[in-house]
């Protein structure tokens, strides 16, 4: 538990931890170029969900993917962070968990396109 946070619960806690993630999405708009553009598309990808899903599941997949690479960008970010801290000098371990962290943003990225080039085909495909 964070010291800051001892002793904290109810409204405070939620406040708080509100504030963390609010400092934390700044910090990924302002240092981190891929989340910057992966945000801007999705101010556009989302509004568009609405109008390609031919129902709630299908917005919820559209949007949903979408919201799945952002997560997974600031996941991969607080990864390499983290390596980061440790120290910057090479190492295999440091490069390996940067990778992964690499990997997954690709295969949500991935996913994403999936879902999206499927839902065009059904809507538009002949």
């Amino acid at each position: 538990m964070n010291p800051d946070q001892s002793g904290v619960g109810g409204l405070a806690r939620l406040v708080s931890a509100w504030g963390n993630s609010v400092r934390g999405l700044r910090l990924a708009w302002a240092g981190e170029r891929a989340f910057r553009q992966e945000a801007l598309l999705a101010l556009a990808l989302v509004p568009t969900a609405f109008w390609l899903g031919q129902g709630w599941i299908e917005v919820a997949l559209l949007a949903g993917s979408v919201g799945l690479v952002l997560i997974v960008e600031l996941l991969n970010s607080a990864v390499e962070a983290a390596i980061d801290r440790i120290g910057l000098e090479r190492h295999e371990l440091s490069g390996r968990a940067k990778d992964l962290g690499s990997a997954a943003v690709w295969l949500a990225l991935v996913l994403c396109a999936g879902i999206w080039a499927a839902a065009l085909w059904q809507r538009f495909a002949p």
